[in-house]
């Protein structure tokens, strides 16, 4: 199967094969998982949810990147359980308990994501493994307030919701929260996670040993691990 063959969204076995093909080893859903790749499933316009899909009224490609629903996967299960996702307008969203059910064939990899994965693992290969940290491409834009309460809600003693919506100081455009991106509604609102962070730990004293551990935990921060680790390397910490 060579590249124009591979499917803007993939199969699990589509996204296999090919792989397999282009690194000579074989793979399953779980190596995908593993490497980081971001499975979708379509979800087609639900009235009862107007707000998920917005001007999306045929549907949209919702990632399955929550670490309790991807864990699950990895687990073996024989169905997708999304319990959070991202909205059409790529704002993370709590699903309704108990959450979506599609089943395994619904899950789909996107075709940029399997070559980049493809490349990297070449080059790796290669022996030209890259000694600095990529920046995150990903690093102009940032999370919702969703995955933020999710990812730094524990760690800090404080409103952290209250001070996301209010958003001064390190909340704020000045600080953490990216420019403009509040500009039509708060509900657009991100944060660069890696400003944030330190701006936690430097002003609330949100201990770095959590901190850390929250970036490795939480697939959805997986863009920036490698600007958080570079950031700490250059503080010394």
């Amino acid at each position: 199967m060579s590249t124009t063959d591979l499917p803007f969204r993939a199969t699990t076995g589509e996204a296999c094969a090919w792989l397999t093909q282009q690194t000579g080893t074989p793979w399953t859903l779980a190596h995908l998982l593993g490497h980081g790749l971001t499975p979708y499933v379509w979800l087609d316009y639900d009235a009862a949810m107007p707000a998920l899909f917005g001007d999306a009224n045929g549907g949209y490609a919702a990632p399955v990147f929550f670490e309790g629903d991807v864990a699950r996967l990895l687990a073996g299960s024989d169905d997708v359980l999304i319990t959070m996702t991202k909205d059409a307008y790529k704002i993370a969203v709590h699903l309704p308990p108990p959450g979506l059910r599609y089943p395994l064939e619904a899950l789909r990899f996107q075709k940029k994501d399997l070559e980049k994965l493809a490349g990297k693992l070449k080059h790796e290969a290669s022996g030209a493994v890259q000694k600095t940290p990529t920046p995150a491409a990903e690093s102009q834009y940032g999370i919702g307030k969703a995955e933020v309460l999710e990812a730094f809600g524990r760690i800090v003693r404080m409103d952290l919701d209250k001070a996301l919506d209010e958003a001064i100081g390190i909340f704020g455009d000045d600080g953490a929260r990216v420019k403009a991106s509040a500009r039509k509604s708060k509900r657009n609102a991100v944060w660069n996670p890696v400003t944030l962070a330190l701006g936690l730990h430097d002003v609330y004293r949100a201990p770095l040993g959590a901190l850390k551990r929250t970036f490795k935990t939480h697939g959805f921060l997986q863009a920036w691990e490698g600007d958080w680790e570079q950031s700490l390397a250059l503080l010394g910490k």
